[in-house]
């Protein structure tokens, strides 16, 4: 029987949530407020002029447009290179797996600054020029790191006699994929696949030393707020950002939550 928690963790843990949320809140009431120079509090009025500004500016649709395209190839292409690094470290047994392991997490335990320095370094070297695949190189090496984590410990705790099961009754190497391995990782690899597109959708470090003179959402955003012209407008597209990360995040929650036990664990 669970006990009740003393009022003052229950404080505290709204306290926490208060600091954590209120930031975010504020962003919300200020994209419609009717100043467009200053921050006041309170705000002088309220309006939705904003939005439909917002709508009909292409600057914003050009940014939220390369975001988006960034955020779903880098999360198709660690998608692929997560699944088969974690298939390989969690189901196979060779010399300098940990190390292998521990080197594929690097970039996403590394500053987003290191990480940005070193690929612009390297695109110099190669003389890559900046362009979109630039960027999508660059967000795909933390993407990688989310899609692999969720796959590696899905795969460790599917049991190896499924696998051999399912080969002992004749299926071969892509039906074993298909319909056991495959749905027993589904959920891991749909939730790692929304933290990648969330995570790589509001990128700006990363993305600051890769992507040239493009400009994705977030990089937009930064501008704005340095030289701005409408910083209400900067309020609603960051409303705009908080709902389509907050969303994935929240659907890869409910998707993982109770599938601590697969098919075949433990046996």
């Amino acid at each position: 029987m669970r006990s009740k928690a003393p009022l003052g963790l229950k404080i505290a843990a709204i306290a926490g949530l208060l600091f954590l949320h209120l930031p975010i809140l504020l962003i919300f009431v200020y994209a419609f407020t009717t100043e467009d120079r200053s921050y006041q509090w309170p705000p002088p009025g309220l309006t939705t002029q904003w939005f439909a500004v917002t709508w009909n500016r292409p600057d914003v649709w050009e940014a939220l447009w390369l975001s988006v395209r960034v955020a779903s190839i880098s999360t198709v292409i660690a998608l692929i290179l997560g699944t088969l690094a974690a298939a390989a470290v969690a189901r196979t047994h060779f010399f300098g797996r940990e190390t292998i392991s521990l080197l594929v997490i690097l970039p996403i335990a590394l500053p987003g600054i290191i990480t940005g320095i070193s690929l612009r370094s390297a695109f110099n070297l190669a003389d890559i020029p900046f362009s979109f695949w630039t960027i999508v190189l660059g967000h795909a090496t933390f993407c990688v790191v989310v899609v692999y984590n969720n796959a590696v410990a899905r795969f460790r705790r599917t049991s190896g006699n499924l696998i051999e099961a399912s080969m002992d009754l004749g299926a071969n190497g892509f039906q074993t994929f298909r319909f056991v391995i495959l749905p027993n990782i589904a959920t891991a690899l749909l939730a790692g696949g929304m933290l990648a597109f969330a995570l790589s959708f509001d990128e700006v470090i990363v993305t600051t030393f890769t992507a040239g003179q493009q400009q994705t959402l977030p990089i937009w955003m930064l501008e704005e707020l340095v030289r701005p012209r409408q910083r209400p407008v900067t309020n609603v597209v960051a409303m705009v950002v908080v709902l389509v990360t907050f969303l994935p995040i929240l659907a890869a929650y409910y998707l993982t939550r109770g599938t601590e036990t697969v098919a075949g664990s433990g046996k």
